[in-house]
């Protein structure tokens, strides 16, 4: 083996092993405690539900059926019939302010949907805010998947504001309990 081959096979194996020993590090040191939910959120009754607006007819061409406020007259829908909060009109009568924002983007085209079907990355973005400060607490984004057909597209649009919902449900715990006479439970 030549002086040069050596080296060269030498330089493999210490690197081989240290990205082993990095690896075993990474794999055995303790992942950071959950961080905690801003107790605003936790304790907050009322909230204002802001439309923060969507690009969803990028190019003329909308990807959703529905019209470019679909997000937010579901959106509110669905925050009303969960029932964690009470809805109200205006930002100063609320303790959170929900924003909903859908934003649209055509990433460079990809080799499947290229051509005709350009790809597309759907982002629905909710910020939660506090009313008095206008600090952003918490923040969500879930993505779209891409679909050719139009009904696939609604679909995943379904699906996308479904998961959101689902991580403000765990963040903000359940709705609280309603008594027989249709009042709200003490905690």
């Amino acid at each position: 083996m030549t002086k040069r081959l050596r080296a060269v096979v030498l330089f493999a194996g210490l690197a081989i092993s240290l990205r082993g020993d990095h690896l075993g590090a990474t794999q055995h040191s303790k992942s950071a405690a959950p961080a905690p939910i801003p107790s605003l959120i936790l304790s907050a009754n009322k909230v204002f539900i802001a439309n923060g607006g969507g690009d969803e007819s990028l190019f003329d061409m909308p990807q959703y059926s529905g019209g470019p406020d679909r997000l937010y007259n579901e959106f509110y829908a669905a925050m009303k019939s969960w029932g964690r909060y009470e809805l109200v009109s205006t930002p100063g009568d609320a303790d959170l302010v929900f924003e909903i924002r859908l934003t649209t983007v055509q990433p460079m085209e990809s080799a499947p949907l290229g051509g005709q079907n350009p790809r597309y990355d759907s982002q629905f973005h909710l910020a939660i805010r506090d009313v008095k400060t206008h600090e952003t607490l918490w923040g969500l984004t879930e993505h779209a998947q891409t679909a050719i057909l139009q009904g696939n597209r609604d679909r995943n649009f379904e699906l996308a504001l479904t998961a959101i919902l689902s991580e403000l449900r765990k963040i903000a715990g359940p709705a609280p309990a309603t008594a027989k006479n249709g009042t709200t439970a003490p905690n």
